[in-house]
């Protein structure tokens, strides 16, 4: 370079107006106007308009601009003519009257317009990612999450915790989703693991004294990929030392106002309501509901069981449950909107969706003559219809019916229009079970992880009543989206082992997977616990966007796989050796 920069391309102003500049950027655009060359210089700032006369020393080398080329320009800074100026740029104001160009780099065509509002397809825009993040959004988001990331680290320097590292190497405890596993060259035949989380290690630091943690740190796990999973991901990941649940959600909230306050301009009301896990699946049929609306899910088996409608009387009789929504003013749906909606249902594993109109206190339609008038009433006044109401009923395996009903409720909710956009509604879901039931593995597996703590007053159902205890286990939701998880952990060495029997977990089996942890808690453990935010999903959510892989700068495909390096690929056959390997075909 001949010049270094004096300004950015969002810095000007008419306050530099005469002023001898010299900006540097790419040629976002080139435009001629009747023998006057326009360029758009664009950088990370922003973008100033450079203008070229014919006069000018440089104007037939201008001629030679395209997109995306790399330029620097010396020049003056005019004020742009009566009626030309741009209020939607910061730099609107003004202009450069370009004196000198020099060309730092030609760049051949891009594979799309970098600079156009219609953006070319994610596999494209992934290949050439170093591209797509030249696109104001892109950049707009990674500066948003760069935003976030200092609000954190001052915000808990400022509570009093220490940012402490963990290993990214360690020991594999393969408990929940598979481990990434990385071949050791010095001990042939054993391995590393990424981490799914730092949860060991933090707890260690915990029993070290050092009272609070949190770390922004990088997670993996080897799992089947959607719009918000990645391999590879990043969590805020926190640890306290003498403190219950209360203690957490305080600090907590406050780090969620910080942010929405600084980043979006919002103001968060506290404390965050709070929902059991046992009445968020009941009214909401999920574990992170979106309470921005209503649309509660109501369970009507006791009433439709004493029906003449067969269908949902077998279904009652065989154990499943009967349930529905009621969706405001769609009493007007026409048949075949019916039937879409049931179509849609069933393509997700229900057996039908029913359809039932309210009218004036009482049930309207071909459902309506299975049901008296009393049945009619308490139907009614169940779901709190009114009328030009439409229930829609489903009734199959409980879990099966929540989960259906659950999305129907977002989708009703948005043809509706139910959901405000600008809202951001936040919420503590609590008390979920400490153990679930896999099939294959024929036994319980801890929901979240063996670390985490029973309600003191289901302790003793550990192992003879597994299915009905608690966990002080805690999920922070936004606008239905779980953006936080964490729990009080076992401090205790009688209830871990309870936890491990309750796991069939055998001692030597808890030795060898957990030794180191399960020898700390003998010198002195505190009682502690913590949480774990999504940081790509919260980022995600702040920025309006629909998938983490927009607010992240070098993301992997649902495949897992990377279109622009071409991760993963196949290694040299000599570095299988080395490690000890063999693939076998």
């Amino acid at each position: 370079m001949k010049w270094k920069r004096t300004h950015n391309c969002g810095a000007l102003s008419s306050q530099n107006i005469d002023q001898h500049v010299v900006l540097m950027g790419w040629v976002a655009s080139r435009r001629d106007h009747g023998g006057i060359i326009f360029i758009d210089l664009r950088d990370r700032w922003g973008l100033t308009q450079i203008n070229i006369r014919p006069e000018s020393a440089v104007y037939e080398e201008a001629k030679k601009l395209r997109n995306e080329w790399v330029v620097a320009f010396k020049g003056v800074v005019e004020s742009r003519p009566e009626g030309m100026m741009n209020k939607n740029l910061a730099t609107g104001e003004i202009e450069v009257l370009a004196t000198e160009l020099e060309v730092l780099n030609a760049a051949s065509a891009p594979p799309f317009n970098v600079f156009a509002e219609n953006v070319a397809s994610e596999d494209i825009r992934l290949k050439y990612r170093y591209l797509d993040l030249r696109r104001q959004e892109m950049q707009d988001n990674l500066i948003l999450r760069h935003r976030v990331a200092q609000l954190v680290r001052t915000y808990f320097s400022e509570q009093g915790f220490l940012e402490i590292e963990t290993p990214f190497l360690m020991k594999s405890t393969p408990e929940g989703a598979r481990d990434f596993l990385v071949p050791s060259r010095l001990w042939r035949g054993k391995f590393y693991a990424l981490p799914q989380s730092p949860q060991t290690y933090k707890q260690l630091l915990m029993i070290a004294g050092f009272d609070r943690y949190f770390q922004i740190v990088r997670c993996f796990r080897d799992e089947d990929l959607r719009a918000d999973r990645q391999p590879e991901f990043t969590q805020i990941d926190i640890e306290m030392s003498f403190v219950d649940e209360e203690d957490i959600f305080e600090i907590m909230e406050g780090l969620m106002a910080r942010v929405l306050r600084e980043t979006l301009d919002i103001e968060i009301e506290r404390p965050f309501p709070r929902i059991s896990y046992d009445e968020a699946m009941r009214q909401y049929g999920s574990d992170r509901p979106d309470l921005r609306f209503v649309l509660k899910l109501v369970d009507v088996s006791n009433i439709v069981k004493f029906s003449d409608f067969n269908i949902l009387v077998q279904a009652v009789h065989a154990g499943k449950i009967v349930a529905g929504i009621c969706a405001p003013g769609c009493a007007g749906y026409s048949r075949k909107q019916q039937d879409d909606l049931a179509a849609w249902a069933r393509q997700r594993g229900a057996s039908g969706l029913i359809a039932i109109k309210i009218g004036a206190g009482v049930l309207e339609g071909s459902a309506a003559k299975f049901f008296t008038e009393e049945q009619a009433r308490a139907m009614i006044e169940a779901f709190d219809a009114r009328e030009g109401d439409m229930l829609f009923i489903c009734g199959d395996e409980r879990d099966l019916t929540r989960q259906i009903l659950a999305e129907l409720r977002i989708e009703m909710a948005k043809r509706l229009g139910l959901i405000d956009e600008k809202r951001m509604s936040l919420t503590w879901v609590v008390d979920f079970p400490l153990f679930e039931w896999s099939p294959e593995r024929d036994r319980y597996v801890a929901l979240h992880h063996p670390f985490t703590s029973p309600l003191p007053q289901d302790e003793e159902k550990m192992t003879t009543d597994p299915e009905h205890v608690r966990a002080r286990a805690y999920d922070l939701v936004l606008n239905g989206l779980e953006i936080a998880g964490g729990s009080i952990r076992i401090s205790q060495q009688h209830v871990q082992q309870k936890m491990f029997e309750a796991l069939r977990i055998s001692p030597a089996e808890a030795e060898s997977k957990f030794g180191f942890l399960l020898e700390a808690l003998k010198y002195g453990a505190p009682p502690h616990g913590g949480i774990a935010f999504g940081f790509d999903r919260l980022i995600m959510v702040l920025a309006g966007c629909q998938s983490i892989r927009d607010v992240i700068a070098f993301p992997k495909t649902a495949s897992a796989t990377s279109l622009m390096d071409g991760a993963p690929s196949e290694v040299d056959i000599d570095q299988l050796i080395e490690l000890g390997l063999q693939i076998k075909k």
